[in-house]
């Protein structure tokens, strides 16, 4: 059964898991530290319109100014422009100082802003409203065939506001026009409320704030096919079940308080499955692996036999891991949210048909995925590209932080090969005019290399150019990291002679708070925090129950035995009326004897007809045939005509015989 996890003990950190049985299949956290901001409404200020870019550059509120492409303002923030003037720049259109409500469609990433939006779109339980971009709107792409005929006929029904679009969600499907209208009416009625609370203040400030995880996940994930909802904290049950009361009454049931012992998500045995998508090389079930490497550019995964054995031989061996790998690679995708461009390296495999199966079950892999994802084929170098949809910042990017000693990189350089980059430095320094003294501050083993390993190249770099040379081993310090720096012959510290130990040494420890500053940014409050619909939810009408099965076929049986004897004691006494009014109970009942008894007649009656049929197409053709041939006296058949006749009727009489037989022996 699957089932949705919502584990809130915590409050720095709110999870939401969908497992099948004890199967993790798509994981949501979001971290108190980190406020997330996409899909916010904001009132914006336009601070900067860069031609070059065709952009405007605004100012909603955060640290990095939000970036607006041209082709994301809407018309209605556009001034007047003389006609007949050609294509207007964005100079034109928009100007500095200007006020608009923009949406957050893409966060923060690394160095780049926010990606904003004029056009809003507010998602409701079955609706994506866009308030005003009349020109959008449909049906979700998942949804084919009849559904999508049936909605079409929902929609056409629905009373839709002027210059609005609307999407139907998958959770449409097999709702009610009076349902679909409901949550459009209470989208457009928190449209309303935003655009009255934007021209309550000045811009820059939070109009509308979206959901938290969990009711995103209400919202997002509770479908017909999730069995029950398990919630590990009593307020957030409290506040799920009043907003399930509020907009999906019959799910009321599905919600539950889990309040035993053992911690929810070891309950279900996913949290070893939760650490795996903070990994870098996941093991796969028959020995193999795969390494997943996130870059600038694209997300990179490499498929490894490893321990991988079990195949008869090396292609089969290869074509069993790249199917298991196939299958993890779209499941971990979703777990860490991984978008963009995907680039994953199969074990090469010689036929096309094996490539082909990976290529499907990778497939069918993905149609679980919310995101859209655009799959390529395998190519001849064994590489297989594949884009998909970033719904929102990666689980790497949200519960991590760049390595402070790498920056990022994955690895180090060595101590022998960072000395000589040092000693080449220290050298390159001292050559300078009017350099007195050169200060190494390295960590303890890079100064302990120096000192003893390569002294006698120092003492010549001191000779050469007449400079002192100073190692200062500093012990909160870590490689790669160091401090070089020359002094000129006019310091004060070389002038009065300073010695080494006398050199202050200032400690850089590392600071989380350097690498994670969201914490510092206070959060602030939305102007419009909730609405309350104006109408209740309509419950949808409820299935007739079904018929129990069993009262009515003892019901049959007993009618049929009535109507057998019923029709001997009718053939006995001569009683028709009895038997007539008793044939129809006895239709309704159906043995395995009885039908192969009509099946037997049934083909007894075919093969009869089918000998008519020959006999009387036979007699047709004589009959033509005498006609055609020219008029004869009429004259008695002779004893050797006569035997010629009965030879000609001897073989469907055989026949008939012999078929006869038989259908006797098959009901014997």
């Amino acid at each position: 059964m699957k089932r949705m996890l919502i584990n809130a003990t915590n409050s720095e950190e709110l999870r939401v898991a969908l497992v099948d049985g004890q199967r993790l299949y798509d994981l949501d956290i979001e971290s108190g530290a980190r406020e997330q901001k996409k899909a916010n409404i904001y009132r914006g200020k336009i601070t900067r319109v860069e031609p070059s870019l065709e952009a405007a550059f605004v100012d909603y509120g955060a640290e990095r100014h939000g970036f607006l492409p041209i082709k994301e303002i809407s018309r209605q923030y556009f001034k007047e422009t003389a006609p007949g003037s050609g294509r207007p720049g964005i100079r034109q259109l928009v100007e500095e100082g200007q006020e608009i409500i923009v949406q957050v469609d893409k966060e923060e990433r690394g160095n780049k802003g926010a990606a904003l939006t004029t056009f809003i779109s507010l998602a409701g339980r079955y609706l994506v409203l866009m308030p005003n971009n009349p020109r959008a709107g449909g049906i979700s792409r998942r949804i084919e065939g009849e559904e999508r005929a049936q909605l079409r006929e929902v929609m056409s029904q629905l009373n839709v506001p002027d210059e609005s679009g609307v999407i139907v969600r998958t959770a449409g499907i097999g709702r009610t026009t009076e349902e679909v209208q409901w949550d459009l009416d209470y989208l457009q009625q928190l449209w309303d409320s935003i655009t009255h609370a934007s021209a309550q203040r000045a811009a820059p400030f939070l109009i509308y704030q979206e959901s938290n995880v969990i009711i995103r996940a209400m919202r997002d994930y509770l479908r017909p096919d999730i069995g029950e909802v398990l919630i590990d904290e009593e307020k957030v049950y409290q506040d799920v079940l009043n907003f399930v009361r509020q907009v999906m009454p019959s799910y009321e049931n599905k919600i539950k308080l889990y309040q035993q012992d053992i911690p929810l998500f070891n309950r279900f045995q996913i949290e070893s499955q939760i650490e795996t998508a903070f990994q870098r090389e996941v093991v796969l079930p028959s020995g193999g692996a795969i390494v997943i490497d996130p870059t600038e550019a694209l997300v990179s995964i490499d498929i490894n036999s490893a321990r991988a054995t079990k195949g008869s031989d090396i292609e089969e061996t290869a074509l069993n891991t790249n199917l298991e790998a196939a299958e993890e690679v779209a499941r971990q995708l979703r777990l860490r949210d991984m978008g963009g461009l995907v680039v994953i390296d199969f074990i090469d495999m010689g036929p096309m048909r094996n490539q082909r199966a990976v290529e499907n079950r990778l497939r069918d892999a993905l149609k679980l995925d919310r995101a859209r994802v655009q799959v390529g084929r395998i190519s001849r170098f064994g590489l297989m590209e594949m884009s998909r949809q970033r719904l929102r910042p990666s689980l790497g990017e949200t519960s991590g932080i760049v390595c402070p000693r790498c920056s990022g990189q994955g690895t180090i350089r060595d101590v022998s090969s960072l000395a000589l980059s040092i000693i080449r430095l220290i050298n390159e320094e001292a050559a300078k005019e009017r350099s007195a003294e050169i200060r190494a501050v390295l960590p303890v083993n890079m100064a302990t290399y120096l000192l003893n390993e390569k002294r006698d190249q120092l003492l010549e770099i001191e000779k050469a150019s007449n400079v002192r040379v100073l190692v200062i081993p500093n012990p909160q310090m870590d490689t790669p990291h160091f401090e070089v720096s020359r002094l000129r012959d006019d310091n004060e510290s070389v002038i009065a002679g300073e010695t080494s130990y006398e050199i202050e040494v200032e400690s850089k420890q590392f600071d989380a708070e350097e690498f994670n500053n969201h914490s510092q940014v206070p959060v602030e409050k939305a102007a419009v925090k909730s609405v309350q619909p104006a109408q209740p939810v309509p419950t949808p009408a409820a299935a007739p129950a079904p018929a129990k099965a069993e009262p009515v076929v003892a019901e049959e049986k007993s009618a049929g035995l009535t109507s057998r004897i019923v029709r001997a004691l009718g053939s006995l006494f001569g009683s028709t009326p009895a038997a007539k009014a008793d044939t129809k109970p006895e239709t309704t009942e159906n043995k395995p004897t009885d039908n192969r008894n009509n099946q037997r007649n049934n083909q007894r009656n075919k093969r009869r007809n089918e000998d008519r049929n020959e006999d009387r197409n036979a007699n047709r053709n004589n009959r033509r045939n005498d006609r055609k041939r020219p008029h004869k006296e009429h004259k008695p058949k002779t004893d050797v005509q006569q035997e010629a006749t009965a030879n000609t009727d001897a073989p469907s009489e055989e026949k008939r015989n012999n078929r006869r037989n038989e259908n006797r022996n098959d009901n014997r």
